[in-house]
C-alpha cells in the first residue's frame, strides 16, 4: 500500500456558495473534502495536511515559497510516496511550475484543484483529488516532475496552461497534448517529459514584471518598470516575438539599466524565434540582448525569471540557463 501525503491549500475546490452572498467563499476543510473520495484506501494510505484555505487570487510568490518549503518539511518528515497539493486554479500552473523548477525529487508531485465548488452540480474536486492520490501512488509516475491532473487528464507543470475559465477541461498542454489520463482507477501515460532544470533556492528574487504587447505601444511603462527598479522584464510580444517599434527605445534602456528582458509570444502556441530583422522583429530584439522564452507563456516566464535571477546576476549566465538546449549559440544568429 502506497503512502501519499495529501495537503490542503484552498481554491474552489474547498468553496461553497454563502447564502447572504450568494458567491462561492472558503467553507470546505479538508478533512470534509477527503471525507467525500469514498474507496480511496483500496489504492492508498493518504495522511492529509492543511497548509492554507487561500482563494487562488490570493496567492503571492511569498506564500507559494512558503508552500514549497512546508511541501518539503512533509516530505523528509513523511518519507511518502507521493505528494498531491490541492491549489486554486486561477495560479497553479504558475505555482506548480515553480515548484517543478526547484524540487528535485523522483516522487511524484501532483497538484489538482476544482472548477467548480462544492455548492455546484458537478461538483469536479472529489474525483480530481482521488485521481491525483492514484495518479502519485502510481510508479510510472516517478521522475516525471510535478504533474498537474484534472478531468483524468495529466499534464506537466512546464507545459500546462488554463485555457477556460469555467470548463472541466480547462488545463490544457498547447500543440503536445496531456501526457496521460487516468482511465478506471489505471494511470497510462502516452508519452514522457525528460527534458527539465532543476535548481534548488533558498530565496527568490520576486521584481519581475509582466508587459503584454498592443498595437502602438510605446515605451513608458518599459521606462516606468525600469526606473521603480525592476530586475527583470517579460513581454509578451507578438507572433515569433515581435513588437512594435515604439517599444525598441524601452527595451534598449532597460537592458541598459542591466534589467533582464524575456520575450514570448502572446500567441497561445507556437515559440518566439529571431525570424524578422525590422525594428521591432525578434531578430533585432535579440541582437540587442533580450532573452527568448521559447513556447512559455508570460505567466511561466516570469516564474523562470524568478528563478534564474534567484541563481545568477551576469547577464550571460541568466540567458544561458534560461535559454538551455533551446537555441543556437550567439555567434550563429549572425549568419
Amino acid at each position: 500500500m502506497k503512502k501519499i501525503v495529501v495537503i490542503f491549500n484552498g481554491g474552489t475546490i474547498s468553496m461553497k456558495v454563502d447564502p447572504k452572498i450568494k458567491a462561492a467563499v472558503p467553507s470546505l476543510t479538508g478533512e470534509e473534502i477527503m471525507h467525500m473520495v469514498t474507496g480511496i484506501e483500496k489504492h492508498a494510505e493518504v495522511k492529509s495536511y492543511n497548509f492554507s484555505s487561500f482563494p487562488s487570487p490570493h496567492m503571492t510568490m511569498e506564500k507559494m515559497m512558503e508552500l514549497r518549503s512546508f511541501t518539503l518539511k512533509i516530505m523528509e518528515e513523511e518519507n511518502p510516496d507521493g505528494v498531491v497539493i490541492t491549489h486554486g486554479t486561477d495560479t497553479l500552473e504558475e505555482t506548480a511550475f515553480l515548484f517543478d523548477l526547484t524540487i528535485d525529487t523522483e516522487i511524484p508531485i501532483v497538484f489538482t484543484g476544482a472548477m467548480r465548488s462544492g455548492s455546484e452540480l458537478g461538483y469536479d474536486g472529489p474525483s480530481n483529488l482521488a485521481q491525483s492520490i492514484v495518479t502519485a501512488s502510481s510508479k510510472e509516475s516517478r521522475g516525471r516532475g510535478v504533474l498537474v491532473c484534472l478531468n483524468g487528464e495529466l499534464n506537466a507543470a512546464q507545459e500546462v496552461t488554463k485555457t477556460n475559465s469555467l470548463s472541466l477541461n480547462a488545463f490544457r498542454t498547447p500543440s503536445f497534448g496531456p501526457l496521460g489520463i487516468v482511465d478506471n482507477n489505471r494511470v497510462i501515460y502516452y508519452r514522457s517529459n525528460d527534458v527539465r532544470q532543476v535548481e534548488d533556492i533558498d530565496v527568490l528574487e520576486t521584481a519581475v514584471a509582466l508587459v503584454k504587447t498592443v498595437a502602438g505601444m510605446d515605451s513608458s511603462y518599459l521606462k516606468f518598470l525600469t526606473d521603480q527598479g525592476a530586475k527583470g522584464i517579460v513581454i509578451e510580444a507578438f507572433g515569433r516575438g515581435n513588437v512594435p517599434p515604439q517599444m525598441v527605445e524601452g527595451i534598449r534602456y532597460a537592458l541598459s539599466k542591466g534589467i533582464h528582458v524575456v520575450i514570448v509570444s502572446r500567441c497561445y502556441e507556437g515559440r518566439v524565434y529571431g525570424s524578422y530583422g525590422y525594428e521591432g522583429g525578434g531578430k533585432h530584439l535579440r541582437t540587442m540582448g533580450v532573452i527568448f522564452g521559447d513556447s512559455l507563456p508570460g505567466q511561466k516566464a516570469r516564474i523562470k525569471l524568478m528563478v534564474a535571477l534567484s541563481l545568477y546576476h551576469r547577464a550571460e549566465d541568466v540567458r544561458d540557463w534560461f535559454e538551455k538546449d533551446l537555441y543556437m549559440e550567439d555567434s550563429e544568429w549572425s549568419n
